[in-house]
């Protein structure tokens, strides 16, 4: 075979085609495909064919359907370190953004998220400086508590009366009566992004401190775990269509590509190697809440550049010693075979491959009977 195609015409060509010809479960006339396939042109009179498909000149891709799951991002522990008893918890599956409480303590006092990327770790009040008071800033401009003029004259990582001020406000909304433009270890978590909560660990009226929720983040993301022999035909930025449990589809793309490949024991004891290859949908709405949700992703790995002439793959017969061949269904039962080279696009999805041939869509093409 004088092109390359990809892994899954591979195993087509290595498992499914050569057996077509030598199996039991064929026919007679498939039998004898060698002989007549060794005369391209010639026309033969025969019974007619138990099944047919047609030529067709079309767009192509190459289609790879993968098993993966559906769910949500990141992983997160919410950990108390204020002290108290816990008089306030969210739901499962509540979401919970920037400025909001995460759960209240005491008088109703509440624990509230920010972003960043520096965990609560020190009480900060006014002339403290570094990277937890400059997101803290950060969080105070973006909400609308300060001014952001007066921040960078003051600077970012530097706690100044603007950001005390700041936080006074915050406070007055949230219902925090002591110490008043300032924050004692354990007042705000923070954490990169929004919080959706997946578990409940704390209980009302136990400790707030250690472990009180469990959480991701708000954004869903189709996991992927790819074997390693697929993983130079998948990309960030390759086109896919996920199948959601109800049968409906929504668009997406690779968002990123694994390399640290993970192995488990797979059926029979036989290990696979995989990859962990991550999806984002294109409408985040389109898989509303679901989460650890079995789906099938649909991995558009090339695309032919117009309309190409494809064939089932089944219609192709391997001819000795080497090429492939298709047979075609004339006028009157004749039948012929017509050389074929097979192009680089296999869509596996569909069972398609590209042909290059004296073929005309519309003909119809000898395939094994179902």
């Amino acid at each position: 075979m004088s092109q390359t195609v990809s892994r899954g015409l591979r195993t087509w060509v290595a498992l499914g085609i050569v057996v077509v010809v030598a199996a039991g479960a064929v026919s007679a006339w498939r039998a004898g495909a060698f002989s007549r396939a060794a005369t391209p042109g010639a026309l033969v009179q025969g019974a007619p064919a138990t099944a047919t498909a047609t030529v067709t000149r079309q767009d192509l891709a190459a289609v790879t359907p993968v098993n993966a799951t559906l769910g949500y991002a990141g992983s997160y522990l919410v950990t108390g370190r204020g002290g108290g008893t816990l008089t306030w918890l969210p739901s499962a599956g509540q979401v919970i953004t920037q400025g909001q409480p995460l759960y209240k303590t005491g008088n109703a006092t509440s624990v509230v998220l920010l972003y960043g990327s520096v965990p609560d770790w020190r009480a900060l009040g006014e002339g403290v400086t570094g990277q937890d008071v400059s997101q803290l800033n950060n969080d105070l401009v973006q909400l609308g508590y300060a001014d952001r003029a007066d921040i960078v004259a003051l600077g970012w990582d530097y706690y100044s009366w603007e950001t005390a001020y700041a936080v006074q406000r915050i406070e007055g909304r949230l219902g925090v009566s002591s110490p008043l433009g300032s924050l004692s270890l354990g007042q705000v978590v923070f954490e990169p992004e929004a919080l959706r909560v997946a578990q409940v660990t704390g209980s009302l009226g136990g400790p707030a401190s250690g472990p009180v929720l469990a959480a991701t983040s708000d954004r869903q993301v189709v996991t992927i775990p790819l074997d390693v022999s697929q993983q130079s035909e998948v990309k960030a930025g390759n086109r896919v269509t996920v199948t959601l449990p109800d049968g409906t589809t929504t668009p997406g793309v690779v968002s990123s590509v694994g390399t640290v490949a993970t192995t488990t024991p797979g059926p029979g004891q036989n290990p696979t190697t995989t990859i962990p290859v991550q999806v984002t949908l294109t409408d985040p709405k389109a898989a509303g809440t679901l989460d650890q949700a079995p789906v099938t992703v649909s991995i558009t790995t090339e695309s032919s550049p117009g309309p190409v002439l494809a064939v089932p793959v089944t219609a192709l017969v391997a001819q000795s010693p080497g090429g492939y061949a298709v047979e075609v269904i004339g006028p009157g039962n004749t039948r012929r075979w017509v050389p074929v080279t097979t192009g680089p696009i296999f869509d596996d999805a569909d069972g398609l491959v590209q042909v290059i041939g004296d073929l005309t869509p519309g003909q119809r093409v000898v395939v094994p009977a179902t």
